[in-house]
Order: C-alpha cells, then sequence, then structure tokens
C-alpha cells in the first residue's frame, strides 16, 4: 500500500520541531543531497508500540519489507518484532539474513527454480491460487524442514481510497473467491492470509474481519493461523489501540485455536524519516518553479501514481503563505513534478528541502531513471547524522550490463 494524502495533511504539523534537529544536524554533517535520514529514535517509539500490542493482544506482527527494507535499522526493529514478511525470494532472503525470527512469503505465482530457495528459509509459503499450491504441494510437503503453507484469499471488501492500491477490486489478481474452496483438496494448507486494508485504522479492520468470517467463516475452525494483512496505521495517534484490543480478543474468543499474525509495512516507518533535497534552480515560466535534486518519478514515484501531495517542512497550500512555487525535478519528465507549494520567504538557490514521512514507500522504489542519483542513506541518532549508503554512477550502470 501507500500513503494517502489526507493522513499526512492532518499528521504534517507535528514533525516540524523534530524535523528541524534532523536539518541542524544535516547541516553540520555536510552531506550532499539527495538524502533519505532514518531516524532511529522514532523506529524505536514505534516498535515499542508494536510490542505492547502484541503483548497485549497475543497477535504477532510482521514487518513487511515491501514498505521498508533498510538493513541498517534491523537489529533494533528485530528486538520488537517476529520476523518479516515477503512478496518474493530476494526480500525473503533480506528478511532471513538480515532480520531473523520468522520469515513469511508471499507472491502472485512463485517460479519453479526459486522454490528450493525459498523451501530453505521461508516458515510460512502462502499461495495465491489452488494450481499454484497443487503444483508444489508434494514439495513443501516432503521438505527437509517444517513450513506452514497458506492461502491468500479474497474477502470481497475494499477500503482503499485508490483503485491502483485496491487487492479487491472487480478483477483482482490477489487472492481465492470463496466459491473456489468449495470442495477444494486443503489437505496441508494451514492458515488463511488476507491483505484489503491500506493506511486504515481499528473500524476497517472490524469490517474486514466481518467479510472474512461470513466469507470464509466455515474453513477457520480447520486452520492454524490467520493472516490478517497489512494496512493498519496502528502507530498514528488516531489508531484506538484499546478498540483494536476489542476486536482481537472477540475474535480469539470465537477462533481461540487460531494464531494471529498482523504485518503492517507502514507503521513500523510511521514519521521516522525524511527526504532532504535542495534548490538548484528557480525559474518562470507563468509560475515560479524551482528545480530540486529530487525527482518526483525517481525518488517519490507514488506523487505520481497515487497521486499524493508529500508534506514539507515549513510550507503551506498553494497561496496561504506568500511565495507560491512549483517543485520540479531533474529528469527529462515533463510531469516530473512534486506539486505547487508556498513560503513565508522567497526560495534561494541552494536551499535545502525537507519532504517529511518519507521513511516508507520510497528508497524501497527508487529508480535510477535518465541515471539520476538515488538518494543517499542516512541515520539520525543521538544528535548526530550516520551516512550508511551512498550510490554513485555504478549503481545506475550495473543495473544495464
Amino acid at each position: 500500500m501507500t500513503h494517502v494524502s489526507s493522513i499526512f495533511n492532518q499528521q504534517a504539523g507535528s514533525n516540524d520541531a523534530r524535523s528541524s534537529q534532523i536539518v541542524h544536524a544535516f547541516r553540520e554533517s555536510r552531506l550532499e543531497t539527495p538524502c533519505f535520514v532514518f531516524d532511529a529514535e522514532r523506529f524505536n517509539e514505534n516498535g515499542r508500540t508494536l510490542q505492547g500490542i502484541q503483548q497485549r493482544s497475543g497477535v504477532s506482527i510482521l514487518l513487511a519489507q515491501k514498505a521498508f527494507s533498510s538493513q541498517t535499522l534491523y537489529p533494533a526493529l528485530r528486538t520488537y518484532l517476529t520476523g518479516t514478511t515477503s512478496s518474493g525470494l530476494h526480500e525473503a532472503l533480506h528478511g532471513f539474513r538480515h532480520f531473523g525470527g520468522e520469515v513469511h512469503v508471499f507472491a502472485p505465482a512463485y517460479k519453479e527454480g526459486e522454490m528450493d530457495q525459498l523451501l530453505a528459509i521461508a516458515d510460512h509459503l502462502v499461495f495465491n491460487s489452488l494450481s499454484q499450491w497443487e503444483k508444489f504441494r508434494d514439495r513443501v510437503l516432503y521438505a527437509p524442514r517444517q513450513i506452514s503453507a497458506g492461502l491468500r484469499v479474497n474477502p470481497e471488501y475494499s477500503s482503499a481510497a485508490a483503485t491502483l492500491y485496491d487487492p479487491c477490486a472487480p478483477g483482482s489478481r490477489f487472492g481465492l473467491l470463496s466459491s473456489a474452496l468449495e470442495g477444494a483438496d486443503l489437505r496441508g494448507i494451514e492458515g488463511l492470509h488476507f491483505h484489503v486494508l491500506c493506511e486504515k485504522f481499528h473500524d476497517a479492520l472490524e469490517q474486514a474481519l466481518d467479510a472474512v468470517e461470513l466469507k470464509f467463516g466455515k474453513w477457520l475452525p480447520q486452520m492454524k493461523w490467520l493472516n490478517m494483512g497489512g494496512g493498519h496505521l496502528l502507530t498514528s495517534p488516531m489508531y484506538d489501540l484499546d478498540h483494536l484490543h476489542t476486536i482481537l480478543s472477540s475474535f480469539k474468543g470465537r477462533y481461540p485455536h487460531l494464531k494471529l499474525y498482523l504485518e503492517p509495512g507502514e507503521a513500523v516507518a510511521y514519521q521516522a524519516g525524511c527526504l532532504i533535497g535542495t534548490v538548484q534552480d528557480i525559474i518562470e515560466n507563468g509560475v515560479q518553479i524551482a528545480i530540486l535534486d529530487i525527482s518526483a518519478t525517481c525518488h517519490m514515484p507514488d506523487v505520481l501514481e497515487m497521486p499524493y501531495r508529500p508534506p514539507l517542512m515549513d510550507a503551506g497550500e498553494p497561496g496561504v503563505k506568500a511565495f507560491t512555487y512549483r517543485l520540479g525535478g531533474p529528469t527529462c519528465l515533463a510531469g516530473d513534478v512534486i506539486g505547487d507549494y508556498s513560503f513565508d520567504s522567497p526560495l534561494q538557490i541552494g536551499d535545502y528541502l525537507v519532504f517529511e514521512d518519507q521513511a516508507y514507500y520510497t528508497a524501497v522504489k527508487t529508480t535510477t531513471f535518465n541515471g539520476v542519483n538515488l538518494p543517499s542513506l542516512a541515520v539520525y541518532e543521538d544528535g548526530q547524522i550516520r551516512l550508511t549508503k551512498k550510490f554513485g554512477y555504478e549503481d545506475f550502470a550495473m543495473r544495464l550490463g
């Protein structure tokens, strides 16, 4: 799942003080932009919240690596979380090698040549179709190590704000409809997995569980576990954790034998990082345009895909403050525009611009289109900025053979 601008707008102001501290430390570090800066303290705060949910409700929480997979923060996160969930072999290997704990994997389809590697590291392996399960069933059941197999199901409940991110939209390629399970041979299947939420709160989970029970309740008694997917904004101050506990306790009361899993991505990295860029030029074409070393298409693709408006430190909506600028990127794509923002003072070439809440679904989706350099990665901890990864030409060239 990905960013939803309405949630950003409700939270953007709360991070300004922390962002100011990070910017000050970044200036002192003399690092080049663009740069993602991950806030170690915020990751720990989120981790403690998630750990508390596990202890209180008995649910196991996994890191969805599709949202955040910077191994630099894994040593801290593994103290709070049960393990990782992955969308394919490489993410699974990453979680196995750098995070530890349980390794859960789901893919729309598994490749024959990758199955042996997955069988060597996965604890839970979730299949998207009965045909895939039938293809690999014997290899899973007779693997040298014990693996718990599951099926992804589609409860036909939609809550996503955009069709692009709705796993239950009509014609979705994700999950089995309940009709497909009627009369099916489920020998060896130990769990069901559903993922239907995107930046949602307790009420959406309650509705999703109702839909799952309605469509798949007859199969739950024969399962060992239920994975409720991601999209749970558990670390937002707007999430009612007491209500969450009530929902999970009630569900557990009806199915006491089931082990429950949640696999958030955003909640782990919520408000835990920023993307810092520099104004490279200012031009005028009916509007004032600032050219940045940050690209929407290369560094924040959800800006164009969703679309959404990333929160920008000390900036407002167009026309709200005295000076409005269109912020554009350095690529040849005409639409490489982050958006229009207003400022109290005129922008100057060399100014830093700090896009907040950029730790998730950003660094994992960056590209080198046009040969634009990937942002460096750094960690803010104990008042200091520590560079963890810097990219250059070779990172662009090695992809192209």
